[in-house]
């Protein structure tokens, strides 16, 4: 699965919608061709979902849409118990996440995603956390603040990069240009309130990164 996705996607700008609280969003974003789904389980989140919620949904999707789970220094054997409940295929881990953990989440769970500020030390020994994604943020997560675009990160040209942090329609297509990265994710910029989307908003976000081709070069 995983070779069929990086083919897939190669020329294709992946798009995870992230924030899901209801079932008329989870099914308007796929119709609308998005490629991803995020459930958020930090207790902290306003976007916060439930187990039996995510279950429901997640076993009336087709199977290759990717469906993440989005922790935050939970104990593996605790996402590995949502992940079984759940059904969901892939795990966002968005705290102060070892190596080691993230490694054995890895060897577990079809897809994994490690979400770090553009600004973190860590970026430069990103190849040990042995995880399939990076999802470079802002240092606020969620609150839809973009990070300073200035950065370089041409040492993560190896790296499958989901671009986040403050994506909206109207800059989605110039950070594809920008970053060339594998994917986009994006939450509060399409939303009409916390864990709401604007289904207008929604469309044209997908429609914006799917019209934006990536440069060749990563």
């Amino acid at each position: 699965m995983k070779e069929w996705m990086t083919d897939m996607y190669e020329n294709n700008t992946f798009v995870k919608i992230c924030g899901i609280t209801n079932s008329e969003d989870a099914f308007l974003a796929i119709d609308l061709g998005c490629d991803a789904l995020g459930f958020n389980f930090v207790p902290t989140s306003k976007r916060r979902v439930e187990s039996d919620f995510v279950e429901n949904i997640v076993k009336k999707l087709p199977s290759e849409i990717m469906t993440v789970g989005v922790f935050s220094d939970l104990n593996p054997e605790e996402v590995f118990r949502v992940v079984g409940k759940t059904g969901i295929n892939a795990v966002q881990l968005h705290g102060n996440e070892s190596h080691e953990d993230c490694q054995l989440l890895a060897s577990r769970v079809p897809f994994t995603i490690k979400a770090l500020p553009a600004n973190s030390p860590e970026l430069m020994n990103f190849a040990n956390f042995g995880v399939d994604f990076l999802l470079l943020d802002s240092e606020t997560p969620g609150e839809g603040t973009k990070f300073d675009w200035n950065l370089s990160i041409d040492f993560l040209k190896d790296e499958k990069i989901l671009l986040a942090g403050g994506l909206n329609v109207e800059n989605v297509s110039a950070g594809i240009e920008k970053f060339s990265p594998y994917g986009v994710d994006v939450a509060t910029g399409i939303e009409s309130e916390p864990g709401r989307k604007d289904p207008e908003l929604l469309k044209l976000f997908i429609q914006n990164a799917k019209s934006s081709r990536a440069r060749t070069d990563q």
